[in-house]
């Protein structure tokens, strides 16, 4: 018989194993409904006779009908002596035409209670009209006619550069404005995007009423046009009005669009200040060329700008320099992201005594910026922000007019406020971060200030 023995038996213990973790929850980002969404299934998208690209989105919940259209003549069309030449002619469109008076296209307006209203700016001139549906057409026949038929009445050029002169009179004790200017002329040496656009007060005196019936002439036309529609009108209707009032307008002509260089790349700190005696408060912005809106890292950069100064109390910047330092009255960044290499820029209002202070605090951030990845946390936030937002931006007929206008303006596609969510909470950490190190630097920035020269 076998002894038995006289350890006692231990128990086995399991094989070690690599402990199993939950699956990481998702973040709980907005689920949208794309249908709800503009897409291919809810846009028209026609051309015109003349080859004016046409967008239509039909909205019988509301009574309204919104019309938006943009064509290719702006301030790059200028010279640098006749600065804001593009922005005063689009100013006398609606000063008369070949076939009403100013007083008649304002009484006709007023009769049915629609908006018209005409703006320039460095790459194109843009028209807004609103009116209850069963106006439409009348509006629709008015933009054409002060957009292809103005007259320019030498009285009304006059009027109008007496309102243009006031206001850039305004502009030239505008501390924001001019610390803005005075960025643009360190940020862009040599690029097109340093032109003033508005002009000043000696080009806006020289520049006379056949030179904006022969900038007319020359730079307006359907080429590339794009007109957006949104509100209770059938797209057939629509399209019938745009192409009657507008289908038959040409100018053979009509130059091609200049090539824009690539944005200047800032090798250190360059700073300008403009001085204006008696202010209170002095603004500061501070930045570098950013991308365009068709660059392939532009909506990172867009999701870190939110971060950097856009969300809640305007980020990290207005968490360091207004709510931790108060030394701002407002501080917060902004990403241009239009035709071309607009900037990306933080802007400040400050008191003088505490100007180099609030600098060193946003060249800071900037550097914590570009050195680390932003938090989990804060991605996830700022996803949800953007995401949740976008049924806003989309909630009236101005907001899908515009947001139809960028679809093409971009090149983004028919579908893409469909894939707008997917786009949004696909970017990574890194992204962001390769995007801000690509354009900013704590030591490679511009720097425009204008203020009183006292900083006691």
């Amino acid at each position: 018989m076998p002894r038995a023995s006289s350890r006692k038996s231990r128990p086995r213990r399991p094989p070690k194993r690599t402990p199993v973790r939950p699956p990481r929850p998702r973040p709980n980002l907005p689920q949208l409904d794309p249908r709800s969404l503009p897409g291919p299934h809810s846009v028209v998208r026609e051309r015109l006779s003349n080859g004016i690209t046409v967008l239509i989105r039909e909205n019988f919940l509301s009574p309204s009908v919104v019309i938006q259209g943009t064509c290719w003549a702006g301030g790059l069309d200028e010279a640098e002596e006749k600065a804001g030449l593009a922005s005063l002619t689009a100013a006398c469109l609606m000063r008369g035409t070949e076939r009403r008076s100013f007083h008649q296209i304002y009484d006709t307006l007023e009769s049915v209670g629609a908006s018209l209203a005409f703006g320039s700016g460095m790459h194109t001139t843009s028209f807004y009209a609103r009116s209850l549906a069963e106006d439409c057409a009348t509006v629709a026949e008015l933009a054409a006619e002060a957009l292809q038929t103005p007259s320019f009445p030498p009285d009304q050029v006059e009027r109008t550069r007496g309102e243009y002169l006031t206001d850039l009179a305004i502009r030239q004790e505008d501390t924001g404005a001019r610390a803005q200017l005075a960025f643009n002329s360190l940020a862009y040496p040599g690029h097109p995007y340093a032109h003033d656009d508005e002009g000043s007060l000696e080009t806006i005196r020289g520049i006379t009423r056949d030179e904006l019936a022969e900038f007319h002439q020359t730079h307006y036309g359907p080429r590339d046009m794009l007109v957006s529609i949104a509100g209770a009108v059938h797209s057939a209707r629509a399209l019938s009005l745009l192409e009657k009032h507008f289908g038959g307008w040409t100018n053979p002509g009509q130059p091609a669009r200049p090539t824009l260089p690539a944005a200047p790349r800032l090798e250190r700190i360059v700073q300008n200040r403009v001085t204006l005696p008696g202010k209170s408060q002095a603004d500061l912005v501070i930045g570098a060329p950013g991308p365009a809106r068709t660059a392939g890292d532009y909506v990172p950069a867009m999701l870190g700008n939110n971060i950097l100064g856009r969300f809640g109390m305007f980020g990290r910047i207005g968490e360091a320099v207004r709510e931790s330092e108060g030394l701002a009255y407002y501080s917060l960044s902004t990403l241009s992201g239009g035709l071309g290499p607009g900037p990306w820029m933080v802007v400040a209002g400050i008191s003088p005594r505490n100007l180099q202070r609030a600098i060193e605090l946003i060249r800071r951030e900037i550097e914590r910026f570009v050195q680390a990845r932003v938090t989990q946390s804060e991605l996830i936030d700022n996803q949800a922000s953007l995401i949740g937002r976008l049924p806003l931006q989309l909630e009236s007929n101005d907001g899908v007019a515009a947001a139809l206008m960028n679809l093409e303006l971009f090149g983004l596609g028919l579908d893409y406020y469909q894939r707008y969510p997917q786009i949004i909470s696909s970017v990574t950490r890194d992204e962001i971060l390769e995007s801000a190190r690509r354009y900013l630097h704590p030591d490679r920035l511009a720097i425009g200030i204008a203020g009183p020269l006292d900083e006691s």
